[in-house]
């Protein structure tokens, strides 16, 4: 078992690093912190309710809780309900998000980094595969340590054919629980000039390749050196239909564009996942809103996963951003969660450590949340495309309607 490492605080007592004030999470620390009352009150806003009720937790098997102590990771399991109809029975599908730190120090050999890695996830994976899990999906780049901070070229080597050794071992594991896995990997193009791409794999049910998507938009902001590695992707918006429904991948930085959410949403996803690589300082106000907005705004589910940890590099690097040179990201937050299109979401995983989230989702709630709202209906996508044909060209002038006296003089 790990052990991680802990902090001390100013009343000198020890908690664990990366926690919230010792806790696992926010949910946890307001869960203990507030009378039972006034928590159930905070949790219907910050949460939602789901069909009109807080959302149910699953009761797993106990060998897959016995994984979870042996291996020291996180378990949570909660359920979507959607309202039942008279013409379709319920199409509930049963998904699963894995968080984890890397296993090894980047120091290590990169064959003995990745095979740790692989090592570490196997309960993991065991344990969404026995609980029933039928859509699992890992963080970005879950293979190799976030080391895209450091423009060293050296780290290049992770890179990896779509068909390569991670693929291969999914594909194991996919076969053996009937479950599709999605994997997020550096992709080495051979075919185009060894060409890398922030890639996510799309491995059937079967063990087979149903295809692949690469990240649509790549960041430019702090730490985040990625287009020293790779650009933006090339394979549009696709959506995956699977024997468990139809599944998109909107890779980490694309949660911050509405319009690549809205194009998943276009094209039939039932549900998104964003396997991600964020660290605290950078975005974690940002992570608990923009997943659930999305779900909201086109009526899918949307799993966010997030690595954890720090992970320390051997060669200092700076970033341009005036900051002075230092040797690791920052924290990978996890925080894992899942959101609903009627607005309510699970609980986070933990922040400071390993875990598996798994919900059952009915996706007969997609179609019923489009019902209500009528957001497809009442969408103005022919003034939208207008305005965007218009913005792309270089002579577009904004619509902008000057008050007349605002530049009179006198």
């Amino acid at each position: 078992m790990e052990k991680r490492e802990g902090e001390e605080t100013e009343n000198g007592t020890t908690q664990e690093k990366g926690s919230i004030c010792g806790f696992d999470s926010l949910y946890h620390l307001l869960q203990t912190s507030l009378s039972p009352q006034l928590f159930q009150e905070v949790n219907r806003i910050l949460l939602g309710l789901n069909c009109g009720k807080k959302l149910e937790s699953i009761a797993l098997p106990q060998p897959v809780k016995a994984l979870s102590a042996n291996h020291d990771f996180d378990l949570q399991a909660f359920s979507f309900s959607a309202d039942k109809e008279s013409l379709r029975g319920p199409r509930v599908v049963r998904v699963g998000l894995i968080q984890n730190s890397i296993a090894l120090p980047t120091t290590e050999p990169f064959l003995n980094q990745r095979e740790a890695i692989f090592q570490k996830l196997i309960p993991m994976i065991d344990a969404a595969g026995s609980s029933g899990v039928n859509i699992l999906c890992l963080q970005e780049a879950w293979t190799m340590p976030f080391a895209f901070c450091t423009r060293e070229k050296k780290w290049c080597e992770f890179a990896e054919e779509i068909d390569g050794e991670s693929t291969k071992f999914l594909q194991q594991l996919a076969q053996k629980y009937n479950m599709v896995i999605i994997s997020p990997i550096l992709e080495r193009d051979v075919n185009h000039g060894e060409t890398l791409w922030n890639t996510a794999v799309i491995i059937g049910n079967h063990g087979n390749i149903i295809g692949k998507h690469r990240k649509n938009h790549i960041p430019r902001v702090g730490d985040f050196n990625e287009s020293t590695y790779y650009m933006e992707g090339n394979t549009g918006h696709p959506v995956f239909e699977t024997a468990y429904g139809k599944i998109a991948v909107n890779i980490c930085y694309g949660r911050h564009h509405p319009l690549n959410w809205l194009a998943f949403g276009l094209n039939g996803a039932e549900i998104v996942f964003n396997p991600s690589a964020t660290v605290g300082e950078l975005s974690e106000p940002m992570w608990p809103i923009e997943a659930r907005n999305a779900a909201i705004a086109n009526s899918y589910f949307v799993g966010s996963i997030n690595r954890v940890g720090t992970e320390v590099f051997p060669n200092p690097f700076t970033s341009g951003d005036g900051k002075p040179q230092h040797a690791d990201f920052g924290h990978f937050y996890g925080s894992s969660h899942f959101s609903a299109p009627d607005a309510s979401c699970t609980p986070s995983l933990a922040r400071h450590k390993d875990g598996l989230l798994i919900s059952d989702m009915d996706l007969n709630l997609c179609r019923q949340l489009k019902d209500k709202w009528g957001f497809r209906m009442t969408a103005r996508y022919d003034v939208y495309a207008d305005l965007l044909a218009r913005y792309v060209k270089p002579d577009f002038e904004p619509q902008v309607i000057s008050d007349p006296l605002l530049h009179k003089s006198g």
